[in-house]
């Protein structure tokens, strides 16, 4: 399946319905941050998702109960692969020392980074 780059308020729905699992725009709507967006603008946005592939529903009369089809590691997979190319030249060396530079990266997470190398390199 060829998946399409969303923009960010689906992201936004998507991370919603990931958590969720399944829901209605309603239920959606309830984990949304203040201010909370109109009923017919989430709709609207779910119906673009499942036009997308990423949303797939179930009718329980007139009412939708929406459902991920795309997982989040699928997109994440997707998002990252998109930045690697984009902006890294596909080089994670080139990605990491961005973050450095940026100070992105505290010693903790640098040193579970090293850790992780390391089991790399057992292998």
């Amino acid at each position: 399946m060829d998946i399409k780059e969303l923009t960010r308020a689906e992201e936004q729905i998507m991370q919603v319905l990931w958590q969720l699992k399944s829901g209605f725009v309603k239920d959606v709507i309830d984990v949304l941050p203040e201010p909370k967006p109109a009923y017919n603008t989430v709709s609207t946005i779910i119906r673009i998702l499942e036009t997308k592939g990423f949303v797939g529903h179930t009718a329980h009369g007139k009412s939708h109960e929406y459902h991920p089809v795309i997982s989040k590691d699928q997109y994440q997979n997707f998002a990252t692969d998109k930045l690697m190319t984009g902006y890294f030249d596909n080089s994670v060396k080139r990605m990491f020392s961005y973050f450095v530079k940026k100070e992105k990266i505290d010693l903790k997470e640098a040193d579970e980074i090293m850790k992780l190398i390391e089991k790399l390199k057992e292998k």
